[in-house]
């Protein structure tokens, strides 16, 4: 299987031996950002840094001319990212050999939700997600569309991996995150996920609903979660769980609002990515075959999302499970594409990975994805070296 890493371009530039010690881990393709968040990230061998603060979301490259005279626009890194970083470090990733495809990170950005309140996810309590744009407000979207075009497709990029295109929630590493203490379960997790900005009351509306009623039945719906009820059970029923708490025909009609936002979302990007780049350019999602997930890898309809995109990009952190609901789709020339931790430190285990990789494949994976090169330490690395020379 095509093995790809993911990269920053402040792993890369700078560090004259990266492009040999990546291409050397024997993947055929990099996975590097061109549009990310706010992070902080480690940089074990760079020869000039050991830590790296990206102060907020960013374009990694200079934004063009569509951006002129916009209400939202993509946010120019700092210090951190440089004038055209992502392009140095991919001519220098090409240069060992390399295939390089852009990282695209788009409905998660802190900055935009500091700078514009408005454009925020806003639960039914009031509060605000700042990490996560509305994805239902037509400037957002538009904002999104753009911004996927443009970053995409980077001089030199083969394809790209679309990311956070889609709903984004409550589940996000915020500063000195300090939300883990009550287990909300899936049930929970969706409830706090639900929109109550302008445009997502207009669209519950559209659906039968009435805005302020839902916002009360789902406080009512998590108020014995704060008290500790479900603290020992948060394994909820998944989607079974939502109904039980709405009630089914008030989950479907808000879940046919979100589902109908994020796929139309979906498709306006990956047509404005492919109008904009050359013939053969890959498209890829980091999706979720749950519909009502949200995060960086939002919930797709499998038979939909591999009929829009060329493939999708699928977590496995928690066992390949996820990848079946895809392969069962049976589209012979679809990307699935197993994304593993390779960090031990965070959770990673290259020193399964042979044996990850085999049973992803045994369940349909094409392709993993591997995360993630420039964060692993130097045994990581090792372990995934031996591992892919190994297939």
């Amino acid at each position: 299987m095509k093995a790809s890493t993911f990269v920053y371009p402040w792993d890369v530039n700078g560090d004259p031996a990266a492009p040999a010690r990546i291409a050397s881990l024997g993947v055929e393709q990099v996975t590097l950002a061109a549009a990310y968040h706010s992070t902080r990230a480690l940089t074990p061998r760079h020869p000039r840094h050991r830590i790296v603060t990206a102060e907020h979301a960013a374009v990694l490259y200079p934004a063009d001319a569509r951006w002129e005279g916009r209400e939202l626009r993509p946010y120019p890194a700092g210090d951190w990212a440089p004038g055209d970083a992502y392009g140095e470090a991919a001519e220098a990733l090409a240069g060992a050999g390399l295939e390089v495809h852009t990282w695209v990170v788009l409905a998660h950005n802190s900055r935009l939700g500091a700078d514009r309140p408005d454009t925020s996810v806003v639960n039914a309590y009031g509060d605000r997600y700042p990490w996560a744009p509305c994805i239902a407000q037509p400037a957002t979207r538009a904002y999104l569309v753009d911004l996927a075009a443009e970053a995409a497709v980077r001089p030199g990029a083969h394809g790209t991996e679309l990311e956070s295109l889609g709903w984004y929630g409550l589940q996000h590493l915020h500063a000195h995150d300090k939300t883990g203490g009550v287990g909300l379960g899936d049930a929970g997790q969706y409830l706090m996920a639900l929109c109550f900005c302008p445009a997502c009351r207009a669209g519950y509306g559209a659906q039968g609903l009435d805005a302020d009623a839902l916002a009360a039945a789902v406080r009512e719906a998590l108020e014995p979660l704060w008290q500790g009820a479900a603290a020992s059970a948060p394994d909820d029923g998944g989607w079974a769980g939502v109904e039980k708490l709405l009630g089914e025909e008030t989950a479907a009609a808000t879940r046919a609002w979100r589902d109908d936002t994020a796929r139309t979302l979906q498709e306006t990007a990956v047509v404005a990515v492919r109008a904009a780049a050359p013939e053969g350019f890959q498209v890829l999602l980091h999706a979720d075959p749950v519909t009502h997930h949200v995060g960086a890898n939002p919930g797709v309809d499998p038979a939909h999302i591999l009929s829009v995109a060329d493939g999708v990009v699928v977590p496995c952190a928690g066992g390949p499970g996820l990848l079946t609901p895809f392969a069962e789709q049976g589209r012979a020339d679809a990307v699935i594409a197993a994304n593993f931790g390779v960090v031990s430190g965070m959770g990673g285990s290259p020193a399964t990975l042979t044996a990850d990789a085999a049973r992803a494949r045994d369940l349909g994976a094409t392709e993993i994805r591997l995360y993630h090169a420039g964060l692993a330490s130097d045994a990581d690395l090792t372990a995934v070296r031996e591992a892919l020379a190994a297939r």
